[in-house]
């Protein structure tokens, strides 16, 4: 082979792989950033009828959006709770067979 035809190539070729990589890690960032939602804070409701003050738990659902090579003990480990308890949340999960962009209940 021509050493001239492989330096000639050699330098778009590394830049491209630092462009495409570049791009994962960024990639990778944002969707990260997507699968922490912050807590809803108890609200206080006034009624009328009893003129009593009650705390109304806001309840809303965290979820997670399954990327590649995930497992359920591994989202049960970054969402902080069980494998059982995701399969109690999740009814008819498959654990052997999680899809990428597949969104499941943590919470």
């Amino acid at each position: 082979m021509d050493r001239g035809r492989v330096t000639r190539w050699a330098a778009p070729i590394a830049f491209l792989a630092a462009v495409t990589i570049g791009a994962l890690v960024v990639r990778a960032g944002l969707q990260h950033g997507r699968h922490h939602h912050p807590q809803t804070p108890p609200t206080t409701v006034a009624s009328k009828k009893e003129k009593k003050t009650h705390t109304a738990v806001q309840t809303r659902h965290r979820t997670y959006t399954v990327v590649s090579g995930d497992t359920l003990a591994g989202i049960a480990a970054k969402t902080g709770t069980t494998v059982a308890k995701l399969e109690q949340l999740n009814p008819g999960i498959d654990p052997t067979a999680l899809r990428v962009g597949q969104t499941i209940r943590v919470q």
